[in-house]
This record gives structure tokens, C-alpha cells and sequence, in this order.
């Protein structure tokens, strides 16, 4: 899987808002790629630009935001810069999205049975006939029960668990190319849960399905991710495989986040926590972004902005892996 050419490449992105006040950037040169079979979890605090990054891919940036540098390529096609009805084409074919909330993904007007219908219909060589009967089964294999009676049902007759699974088999029953799946199991129970990431997994390594896996759950990236990228306001802190990233994080916001997690094999009477709070757009400090709340700040890091650099099996956007700051 790794020596496979990558599936998505996401090239110094950068996503601006402008305001009556100045431009506000969302992303700033975030650059990443996915190879096909493999899941790329992206973890960080609320605002950090997870979401973001995800709704860049898919062409749904909420106006006023727009893509001011970097390309976006899928198997080596640049698609950041199609008109509308292109990449709507795209988007459901080749691209599937999983949403943390299914009400913006499902047409209150239609039964489940007929969105996943022309879902499959429009994107696959088959017919309704067809389609349906592989609706039921992905229906079943979310975890709806009688899913053959349920087909027909609307979603305002599904509970908000239910919903989910439903927008989750609709992303996954035209076979894409590439999933960005945003918070996919938050509205689950752990045992629905289990069987959904056991899913997506199966998908990956079965059908070559690159995966781009939004998360605060730590849990779930541990089970279901290759590799992980660690934001932090707007840009990648820290990205590597999950193993090392969770055992052996070398940015210390990555350090702070992943001791921030309960230990499941002793008791603990206080969890470590990071000082301070995700700075707002408007207010992000000069240098590195991390800098107020970093425990191991020094005058570099106040100054300039890092880019990743190599730390051993990870790369991390910190001064203290520079050659050149380790000989000062």
C-alpha cells in the first residue's frame, strides 16, 4: 500500500474568509496525500481546520471561504478548480462524503430505499432493480435491522443513530474512490460503532478506497488509521503513522494531546490537560502558532513559523528537529 502513487494529494493548501475587518486563513499551507487502501485519521481540538480541510476536498466551502493557493489532485487530475456541475459529477462517484450530522445529507422529501437508489442508478452501470436490492444489503451491513421493510421508510422515522448509518451506506454504495468521512461514528453506540469502523475498514483494504477520517476520537484512529495528521490552527502540527504518533508524538501538541487520553491499564487521579485555547482566526500569534501554550517554547519559536520537519518516523512542524536550531 505504500508504494502505491497516491490516490488524493492535497498540495499547500490554503483557505481564506474575507471579512469587512481582513482575510482570515482557515488552512495555511497544508499539504498531504492518501494512497488508495489507505486511512488517513486527522485529529485536533474544535477549530482546529479538520473540517475544513474535508469540505476543501469536496467542494463544499461554505461562501464567503474559497481556496486561495495549493491544488487538490485525485489520481492525478486537478479538481479544485472545476465549475460546479463537474465536481458535483465527482462528488458521489468518485468522492464520498460522510457528514457528523445526517439531516444536511438527506432529502427529508425521499425515502432512504429511493436516495440510494439514484445514488447507485446515476453513478453505476445498473438498473433500479438492481440497485435496490443492493440498497437492502447496505442497508443490512450498516446495522439497520428488517433493512428490507425499513427501505421504504423516511428519515424522519429513523433516530438520529439510525440517520447515521443510513447517510453512511448512502456515501458507500457507489463503490468511490476516496471517502472523507467527517466524524462518521459520533452519533453511535460503541457497539454500532465497532461495526461500522470494521466496515470501513473492510472497504479500504478490499476495494483500494482511500479514506480521509475526521475524529476527536483517539480510539477510533487507533483502530481504524494508518497514519494520523495532528492540526493545530489551521495547519498540520504533526503527521506519521498512528502507532508512533500515539506512542512516540514528537510535537509537543501532539504530546499534550495524546497524554491528555485515559490509560486504560492503571488508575489516574488527574489527567494531563494543554493550557490555554485554540487562538482564534483573527489572533493567531506570530511564528509558531503553538507558541503561548508550548511547555517548551524558546525565542525561535516566537519569531518564525516552522514547517514539518523529519523527527525520526514522523514529520512535526517544530524548531526543536531543525538542524540548524539544534547546533545554535
Amino acid at each position: 500500500m505504500s508504494n502505491a502513487p497516491p490516490l488524493l494529494q492535497v498540495k499547500n493548501l490554503r483557505v481564506e474568509f474575507p471579512t469587512r475587518r481582513g482575510t482570515l486563513v482557515a488552512l495555511d499551507d497544508v499539504s498531504f496525500d492518501i494512497a488508495p487502501g489507505e486511512v488517513l485519521g486527522v485529529v485536533g481540538e474544535s477549530g482546529a481546520g479538520k473540517s475544513m480541510t474535508g469540505a476543501a476536498i469536496i467542494g463544499l466551502l461554505e461562501p464567503p471561504g474559497r481556496i486561495a493557493r495549493g491544488e487538490i489532485l485525485l489520481n492525478g487530475r486537478r479538481i479544485d478548480n472545476l465549475r460546479y456541475e463537474e465536481m458535483r459529477r465527482i462528488r458521489g462517484k468518485e468522492i464520498g462524503a460522510i457528514f457528523q450530522d445526517p439531516l444536511t445529507t438527506l432529502n427529508p422529501l425521499y425515502t432512504v430505499g429511493r436516495q440510494l437508489v439514484e445514488t447507485m442508478t446515476t453513478h453505476l452501470p445498473i438498473g433500479p432493480a438492481e440497485a435496490r436490492k443492493r440498497a437492502i444489503g447496505w442497508l443490512e451491513m450498516v446495522g439497520i435491522p428488517a433493512a428490507a421493510q425499513r427501505i421504504d421508510s423516511y428519515p424522519h422515522e429513523f433516530s438520529g443513530g439510525m440517520r447515521q448509518r443510513v447517510v453512511i451506506a448512502l456515501a458507500l454504495c457507489a463503490e468511490p474512490r476516496l471517502i472523507v468521512a467527517d466524524e462518521p461514528t459520533t452519533a453511535l453506540d460503541v457497539s454500532i460503532q465497532a461495526q461500522v469502523i470494521a466496515l470501513l475498514k473492510t472497504l479500504a483494504r478490499e476495494k483500494g478506497t482511500a479514506m480521509m477520517l475526521v475524529t476527536h476520537d483517539m480510539g477510533v484512529i487507533a483502530e481504524t488509521a494508518d497514519r494520523v495528521a495532528v492540526m493545530y490552527a489551521g495547519r498540520i502540527a504533526e503527521i506519521g503513522p498512528v502507532r508512533e504518533v500515539v506512542k512516540h508524538a514528537n510535537h509537543p501538541y501532539s504530546e499534550g494531546l495524546m497524554a491528555s487520553i485515559p490509560p486504560l491499564d492503571r488508575r489516574v487521579e488527574r489527567l494531563a490537560q494543554i493550557d490555554g485555547a485554540m487562538p482564534r482566526l483573527s489572533a493567531i500569534p506570530r511564528g509558531c502558532a503553538y507558541n503561548p501554550r508550548c511547555p517548551q517554547v524558546f525565542d525561535k519559536c516566537r519569531a518564525l513559523r516552522p514547517d514539518l520537519i523529519n523527527a525520526g518516523t514522523t514529520q512535526a512542524a517544530c524548531w526543536l528537529y531543525d538542524t540548524e536550531t539544534a547546533r545554535d
